[in-house]
């Protein structure tokens, strides 16, 4: 017996954890266990690799490292996450809402590639963490489409907030741009729920507003 796996995906800064933290409070308020996990998981020596990468050590600019080099050292953190945390709970028939997955890898690794390489790509990619490192595949991915250009405002915003540094993906504006074009036809072929988090006049729309929209979406998986 396998359990359930939602999914909130996006671009950098599209609001996953905030709709990904609105969800699970919901389902404590009516009683639902779950299970959160998120991506990659920083501190953990199995997201090493990642975080690597995302600093810069592995190369200054995204397209430094390949799209299969990249999607390779995230696969590692998300199979011993699975091994060491949520497996046993999912494969009991839990409930589990994950802030990025695989479908990170589609997103932003698949911007690195012609549009005639990112199917080949994209069938590797399902096929080794899927079937061969045996996860488990998403009942549903809810993808959050931002602006690029709000999302840019949110995380420098962040960054002055908090102090901390954007990586190599969240600083290259052209980088997100192409992922955000390549997100939306991935989405098209591979059935993901969209939610537009702007408004018809470019404004963005409210955590509250399209976390409404969110429950509507995951209401028959509930």
């Amino acid at each position: 017996m396998n359990g359930k796996l939602i999914v909130f995906e996006g671009t950098d800064g599209s609001g996953k954890a905030t709709q990904t933290a609105l969800l699970c409070r919901r389902l404590d308020r009516e009683g639902i266990p779950y299970r959160e996990i998120d991506f990659p998981r920083y501190g953990n020596p199995f997201a090493e690799p990642a975080r690597l990468y995302l600093s810069g050590a592995l190369g200054a600019r995204p397209g430094d490292v390949s799209a299969y080099a990249a999607s390779t050292l995230y696969a590692v953190d998300r199979y011993a996450s699975y091994k060491e945390d949520w497996g046993s709970f999912y494969e009991a028939g839990g409930l589990v809402i994950a802030d990025r997955y695989t479908t990170s890898n589609a997103v932003h690794q698949a911007s690195k590639l012609t549009p005639g390489e990112r199917q080949e790509f994209l069938a590797w990619l399902f096929d080794f963490e899927y079937r061969r490192l045996g996860l488990p595949q998403p009942d549903l991915v809810i993808y959050l489409d931002m602006p690029v250009e709000i999302t840019e405002r949110m995380m420098r915003g962040r960054e002055a907030k908090t102090g901390t540094h954007a990586d190599i993906h969240e600083r290259d504006e052209a980088y997100l741009n192409s992922c955000r074009a390549g997100a939306r036809e991935i989405v098209r072929e591979c059935g993901w729920a969209e939610i537009r988090c702007a408004g018809a006049d470019g404004r963005p729309r409210t955590a509250e507003d399209i976390h409404g929209e969110v429950l509507r979406i995951v209401q028959g998986l509930l």
